[in-house]
């Protein structure tokens, strides 16, 4: 991403039918195509392309990568398959918010053909050949067109952002919780059905597989709890966001190893930009501020 290594998994299941989960950006799709290649998958081989959610960082090469595999079917939650066919009202929203850096960072996401489009709902099945397949689960909380993907062949569960971001050089744990859907109710339940399927392997989206199953969806609520309980108590004294951004960087971020050496700062850099304190504190925020008017409605119906 960006032109950096590290920061977003892309994960090819070599099966009968070869199947990619995630894509990454549309200025990835050419490192992708290639890498394939080198792994010998054809560009009419390819069978499936799935993506975990829409966001720019998982889904903005789809258009793209979709052109470069013709006979692949492209697999996404129903509430994000709209915007693949279309995407001009998610690229206008991106535009506004990262403004220049949008192509820097991401591209243009190109739309892909509806009719190549299936779109899963609460659950869906992806088949991989000789009775493998790949099993989506409806996991809002992150977003609300996210799904988390299992490989019925290997117990792999393809986490997309409901676990957060892992960091392979320190095993680090942090939230994604960006707006404007993040949903802590949403977010436990999610981490709640990953406990429930009891897979062998969590595949991130950032970055890369990690073994430790229960170690690490218990980290990751336990650190979604205290950025939100943080940004909860910034709210309730000032209810200021850079006084919220300010505690959890002084009571939060403190808490994480520092990179070695030998890690990329530039891609920790990007990775920030992506999926930093800003955007998480302001996720958090936004959710707080969305608890609190239904709770006022509720008030003034009684």
């Amino acid at each position: 991403m960006a032109g950096y290594p590290g920061i977003t998994s892309s994960y090819l299941i070599r099966t009968e039918h070869p199947c990619v989960v995630e894509v990454g950006t549309a200025g990835s799709a050419p490192v992708l195509r290639d890498r394939l290649a080198a792994l010998g998958v054809d560009a009419r081989d390819l069978a499936t392309i799935v993506v975990t959610h829409i966001h720019l960082d998982h889904a903005g090469g789809v258009g793209e990568v979709a052109r470069m595999f013709p006979n692949a079917e492209v697999v996404v939650h129903e509430r994000g398959a709209r915007h693949l066919a279309d995407p001009t009202r998610l690229m206008h929203s991106a535009r506004q918010v990262w403004g220049d850096r949008l192509d820097v960072l991401f591209g243009e996401m190109r739309p892909t053909d509806s009719t190549r489009i299936r779109s899963v709902s609460q659950t869906g099945r992806i088949e991989l050949g000789n009775g493998r397949e790949l099993v989506s689960h409806y996991t809002p909380g992150h977003a609300k067109h996210h799904v988390g993907l299992l490989d019925s062949g290997t117990g792999d569960l393809y986490v997309g952002d409901a676990l957060g971001v892992y960091n392979p050089h320190t095993e680090d744990v942090r939230p994604a919780t960006p707006p404007p859907d993040f949903n802590l109710d949403a977010a436990l339940s999610s981490l709640q059905l990953f406990r429930d399927i009891g897979p062998q392997r969590l595949m991130f989206s950032h970055f890369g597989a990690v073994p430790t199953v229960d170690d690490t969806i218990d980290r990751a609520e336990e650190e979604l709890r205290l950025w939100v309980e943080t940004v909860q108590s910034a709210h309730a004294s000032t209810g200021d966001l850079d006084h919220a951004i300010a505690m959890v960087r002084d009571q939060v971020l403190t808490r994480y190893r520092p990179l070695p050496p030998e890690a990329s700062t530039e891609a920790a850099e990007v990775m920030e930009v992506l999926s930093g304190v800003e955007s998480n504190v302001a996720g958090i925020g936004h959710w707080l501020d969305q608890v609190a008017a239904e709770q006022r409605k509720e008030q003034g119906e009684t």
